[in-house]
């Protein structure tokens, strides 16, 4: 793909997005840090069950620790590998607590030496609390950036390297969340949505997926 048709992708995606924003339910950094922590191997939608329930309740680290982990647990429950997340959350909830005093702190290197936080997860926060040019590349980045050659690459660090590199700085800020919406909606995994894909004529995908019949 080259810079022309790179521009244009994101020009469609403004069209049709302006403001696009995550999915995760959240009102401070630290509520959509907790929510992030919780959703690797998670969907959205049960991360969203389960804080919808937590926040009310504990939404701040000191309140979090004083619920516990055994009670943490308990609203937690229902999302993928809990049992490990909650004793990250209640790591991390420490951590911020005795070294942030009980903010998220807005760098990389202190995000990222919270339990259970990597690049990925600090680069979520980075981009939507504190509005960085960050690309947090997730499995639908991935696939997007690969598939339709917009950032081909072997793996997640390469990929997020590439999409610094290539897409348009004016982009650069929302860029995260389109293509994360685009690949959990149109260009999904074992169907994508190619007739009815908005960069169909840009992509470089050359199997593209048929429409179904009657559609």
């Amino acid at each position: 793909m080259n810079p022309a048709k790179r521009h244009e992708m994101f020009v469609r995606f403004r069209a049709a997005n302006p403001h696009p924003k995550t999915e995760l339910d959240y009102t401070t950094p630290f509520e959509l840090l907790i929510a992030v922590l919780l959703s690797a191997q998670a969907t959205d939608v049960g991360v969203n069950k389960a804080t919808r329930k937590l926040y009310p309740v504990a939404n701040t680290p000191q309140a979090i620790l004083d619920l516990g982990e055994e009670e943490l647990k308990t609203y937690i429950q229902t999302i993928g590998l809990y049992k490990t997340k909650g004793k990250n959350v209640i790591a991390t909830c420490r951590m911020l607590v005795d070294l942030h005093g009980g903010q998220v702190p807005r760098d990389r290197e202190s995000l990222e030496a919270l339990p259970g936080v990597g690049r990925k997860t600090a680069n979520v926060v980075l981009n939507t609390a504190f509005g960085e040019p960050t690309m947090a590349v997730d499995t639908h980045i991935f696939r997007v950036s690969n598939r339709t050659g917009l950032a081909p690459g072997k793996n997640v660090d390469i990929v997020e390297q590439k999409l610094l590199k290539f897409v348009p700085k004016e982009f650069l800020q929302d860029a995260h969340h389109w293509l994360i919406l685009h690949g959990r909606y149109t260009c999904k995994a074992r169907k994508p949505e190619c007739w009815n894909c908005m960069q169909r004529d840009l992509c470089d995908y050359r199997s593209k997926t048929p429409a179904p019949d009657g559609v």
